[in-house]
């Protein structure tokens, strides 16, 4: 998908005041986790009622966008997360390649070497294989044989 859903609400909150911003990030949620691209137009027919006087500019954002969305709900909720979720794939990224370490981090960005963020319990790496689980099992069954390939 080439506008993430990440970077729909963060442009989304550009646009809404401060106090807005949680309502409408709940109120989108159902949108964009809708099963069905039907279901999802009706949630967005509901955010739109409540919302779209308010705020229009976020409306045009998510009906600029929303052809590029019809396709994702297609996919199963577990590669939905893996695809939006900029976490997943910087965590990815991180594994790739070696990255320079930025010149200042802050506390809850120790990282090691190795390209493993231990995270603020000291088991990132087990949580990070852990999510990856459902949604590489979700992959396997929608994209039957590509993985299998890959590995052979």
């Amino acid at each position: 998908m080439q506008t993430c859903i990440v970077h729909l609400l963060r442009n989304d909150f550009r646009y809404a005041a401060r106090q807005d911003r949680d309502k409408i990030a709940r109120a989108l949620k159902p949108v964009y986790t809708a099963p069905t691209a039907a279901a999802a137009m009706e949630r967005w027919l509901e955010f739109a009622e409540q919302w779209g006087t308010k705020y229009p500019a976020i409306l045009r954002l998510w009906e600029n966008a929303w052809a590029e969305l019809v396709p994702f709900l297609q996919f199963d909720p577990e590669i939905r997360k893996v695809v939006c979720s900029t976490n997943a794939i910087e965590s990815v990224n991180a594994r790739i390649g070696p990255r320079p370490l930025p010149q200042r981090t802050s506390r809850a960005q120790v990282r090691l070497p190795g390209g493993h963020e231990p995270g603020p319990t000291g088991k990132g790496r087990k949580r990070w294989i852990t999510r990856w689980k459902a949604a590489l099992n979700a992959f396997e069954i929608t994209f039957e044989g590509r993985l299998t390939a890959a590995q052979n």
